[in-house]
C-alpha cells in the first residue's frame, strides 16, 4: 500500500491535468475568496466564505481528481493488474486515494489558516475539523462511484461536473440565505448539513444537540456515498 501510494504521488505531479484540476485552480479560486473576504463579507459570513473554498477544494482538488486518476488507473488496466498482487482491494484503494486526500487536506488547512489569520478564527476547530473530516468521506466514495460511470479520464471532466455544480450550489444557497427556512429540507440535501457545520462552527459555534443532529445527517451522505460506490464501481474498463 505504501509502495502504490509513493508512486502515485510521483504520478500526480507529472500529470499536468490532475496538477491544473487538483492543485491550481481551487488554491486560485481560494485565494479570491480570501482577497474578497471584505467585500464579501457585505453579503455573507465568514462562515459561508469558509464552507464554499472548503467545498471548491474538495469538489475539485479530490473528487475530480480521484475520478481522473482511477479511471485512467483503469484505462490502462493498472488496476487489473494490482489485483493479481497480493495486496488487497481495500489497500489499493487506500493507496491510490491517499496522496490526492492528504493534498486535498493540506491544502483546505493551509486555505483556512490564512482565512482565519486574515478574517479572525473560527469558534469551534473540533467541529470544523469533524465537517472537514465527514466532507471528505463523501466525496472519496462520491469518486469511486463516479468512476464507475466514467469511460476514460477524458469523460470524468463530464462526469463529475453534475456532483460538483450540485454539492457548491447547495452550499452557496444554504449560506447565503441561512436556514431559518425550508430548514430541513437544506439540511438534507447533500453538503447542506456539512455547511451549517462549518458556518455554525466558524461564526460562533452550535449547541451539541444541533451540533450532533447535523453531524448525524451528514453521516447520512457518507452512507449513501460508499452504498453507490459499492454499486457502481469496476475495476476494469467499461465496454
Amino acid at each position: 500500500m505504501v509502495g502504490i501510494a509513493r508512486s502515485e504521488l510521483v504520478q500526480v505531479f507529472r500529470n499536468r491535468l490532475v496538477l491544473v484540476s487538483g492543485l491550481v485552480i481551487p488554491v486560485a479560486v481560494s485565494a479570491t475568496f480570501v482577497y474578497q473576504h471584505e467585500t464579501l463579507a457585505d453579503q455573507a459570513s465568514l462562515g459561508y466564505i469558509a464552507a464554499i473554498m472548503l467545498f471548491i477544494v474538495m469538489a475539485f482538488g479530490l473528487y475530480t481528481t480521484a475520478v481522473t486518476t482511477l479511471a485512467s488507473r483503469r484505462q490502462n488496466l493498472f488496476l487489473k493488474r494490482l489485483r493479481s498482487t497480493a495486496v488487497g482491494d481495500v489497500e489499493i484503494l487506500i493507496g491510490l486515494l491517499l496522496p490526492l486526500t492528504a493534498i486535498a487536506l493540506v491544502q483546505t488547512v493551509v486555505i483556512l489558516a490564512v482565512l482565519a489569520a486574515v478574517a479572525g478564527p473560527p469558534a469551534d476547530v473540533a467541529v470544523l475539523a469533524v465537517a472537514i473530516l465527514v466532507l471528505t468521506a463523501m466525496m472519496i466514495a462520491l469518486a469511486l462511484a463516479t468512476t464507475g460511470l466514467t469511460n476514460s479520464p477524458e469523460h470524468a471532466q463530464v462526469t463529475t461536473l453534475p456532483i460538483s455544480l450540485l454539492l457548491i450550489g447547495v452550499a452557496s444557497w444554504v449560506g447565503l440565505t441561512g436556514t431559518s427556512e425550508l430548514t430541513t429540507i437544506k439540511q438534507l440535501l447533500p453538503g447542506g448539513a456539512v455547511t451549517e457545520l462549518v458556518m455554525g462552527a466558524w461564526n460562533g459555534g452550535l449547541p451539541l444537540t444541533d451540533a450532533l443532529q447535523l453531524l448525524l445527517r451528514s453521516v447520512g451522505w457518507v452512507v449513501v456515498a460508499v452504498v453507490a460506490a459499492g454499486r457502481f464501481f469496476r475495476w476494469e474498463p467499461r465496454r
